[in-house]
């Protein structure tokens, strides 16, 4: 019997131990795709910039040194935000934290790296009249045997803004996450954390008008590329050809009715953005818009009351005594 000698295997450490902390972020962390996704791309780009220093394989070897050349090659070469820098270090601390919990590595590199400074962006929020406009925006397509579209996308517009959904969260929506009784709105966030979320009169007609007059015509049911429909029959919004909305697809509609509206740079977080501004403005509790953005640290919402500086100075001329 002929032995033949073994092939050597292509994977070094560093892609093997990425999986293996990639699954622990999805089974133990239970971090969404679209975050896992992003942690996957930021180590991708680490493993490119250290396959040049031979430490793929010796991942114990790699110093803050290595690192730190890596966050100055994104910010020189890539010329990346400070921001952007600060996800991908965040994604390298977790990462060498998980490698020396497990005793991957004799000690942690990422422990003497400064986090890089960032100022605080203000978010873009549009203005009441600004959002009147873009929720106006969905109109009736001239041909009247076409599909009534611009049911779908008014549904979703006034969904978004009623309850500040992520594009993720709304994609992801089922019909048995809408509680039209109580006027809630199960959404399910990052780390499958699910939260309730009221809905106002106008989100309500718009949601029942595209259910009852639109969501029966492009639910085909045909089974392509899901097996019975069993996942169209349960999603809120479908596209064109019955099948559930991707998260790219719902930038796509609101992109393009914010065009139509005559509105630049809009994208869904705006609305998410819209919503809990406009909340505050209307006088809500910090802790309650919290609570419906679903926001685990309230200094994430903090950043909103920055952006409402007229009523801020409202109050302050109102009830300080040297305004």
């Amino acid at each position: 019997m002929i032995m033949r000698p073994s092939q050597p295997s292509s994977r070094n450490a560093f892609a093997t131990e990425t999986q293996g902390f990639l699954t622990y972020l999805r089974v133990e962390c239970g971090l969404s795709i679209n975050t896992i996704d992003a942690y996957r791309r930021d180590l991708k780009a680490l493993s490119e910039q250290l396959e040049s220093s031979g430490l793929l394989d010796d991942l114990g070897s790699i110093t803050s040194e290595d690192l730190v050349a890596h966050l100055r090659s994104l910010r020189v070469e890539r010329e990346m935000a400070s921001s952007s820098i600060a996800r991908h270090l965040a994604a390298i601390r977790m990462f060498f934290r998980y490698l020396s919990a497990n005793g991957r590595i004799p000690e942690d590199p990422t422990e003497l790296i400064d986090r890089p400074s960032i100022w605080q962006k203000i978010p873009n929020v549009l203005s009441p009249n600004s959002m009147r406009a873009l929720l106006d925006a969905p109109t009736p397509a001239k041909d009247p045997r076409a599909l009534p579209m611009h049911l779908r996308d008014k549904a979703l517009l006034e969904t978004m803004y009623a309850s500040g959904l992520r594009a993720s969260e709304v994609a992801d929506l089922s019909l048995n996450d809408i509680h039209f009784a109580l006027g809630v709105i199960k959404a399910t966030g990052k780390g499958n954390k699910q939260r309730m979320i009221p809905f106002g009169r106008p989100a309500e007609r718009a949601l029942r008008r595209y259910l009852d007059d639109c969501r029966p015509r492009l639910d085909k049911g045909d089974g392509r590329d899901d097996p019975g429909g069993r996942l169209a029959g349960k999603r809120v919004f479908l596209s064109r050809t019955g099948r559930p909305l991707e998260r790219v697809a719902v930038w796509q509609i609101v992109r393009r009715n914010a065009n139509a509206a005559g509105l630049r740079d809009v994208h869904p977080h705006v609305l998410r953005h819209s919503f809990a501004t406009h909340l505050l403005s209307g006088g809500a509790d910090l802790r309650v818009v919290q609570e419906l953005l679903g926001h685990q640290n309230v200094n994430t919402t903090q950043i909103y009351t920055r952006v409402d500086q007229p009523r801020l100075k409202a109050i302050h001329e109102k009830f300080h005594p040297r305004a």
